[in-house]
């Protein structure tokens, strides 16, 4: 089995939802902006990396949301690898503090927008989106990282 521990970034702004178009190996979907940590990697720094790397925008990370995880079946892998995979997804709320809207160039997304959070019923999303959105609601108001 392999373990694959990403960091992400929900990022709210007037009613609005940033999300990125994950697109790789035939499987696409709207999802969180973020991604694998590097080796040594501080998750924190992760999240504000893919935060950069696929929406053009300078974040920063403002709590912890919660930690979520999900099994991935060998035979439902879309990299072929036929081995299982166990995701370790670990959340955060962040902000824009820079930075323009761009999409990412040779990454595993192919673009980013703004969504209205009452819309998202008609967009694909992946099922971290709504993982995301509900850590956030559930989230203390007063609670910073």
């Amino acid at each position: 089995m392999q373990i694959r521990v990403a960091a992400y970034g929900v990022v709210l702004d007037n009613g609005r939802i940033l999300l990125a178009h994950w697109n790789q190996n035939g499987a696409e979907g709207w999802t969180l902006p973020g991604g694998g940590l590097e080796f040594g990697e501080h998750p924190v720094d992760a999240a504000v990396r893919e935060i950069a790397e696929e929406t053009g925008y300078t974040a920063s990370v403002d709590r912890l949301l919660g930690i979520d995880t999900i099994a991935i079946p060998a035979v439902s892998r879309f990299d072929g690898s036929g081995v299982p995979m166990q995701a370790l997804r670990i959340i955060y709320r962040a902000s824009v503090v820079g930075g323009a809207l761009a999409s990412e160039r040779d990454g595993s997304t192919d673009e980013a927008a703004w969504f209205d959070v009452d819309d998202l019923a008609s967009v694909h999303t992946v099922d971290l989106v709504s993982v995301g959105i509900r850590l956030a609601r559930e989230a203390p108001a007063d609670g910073r990282l």
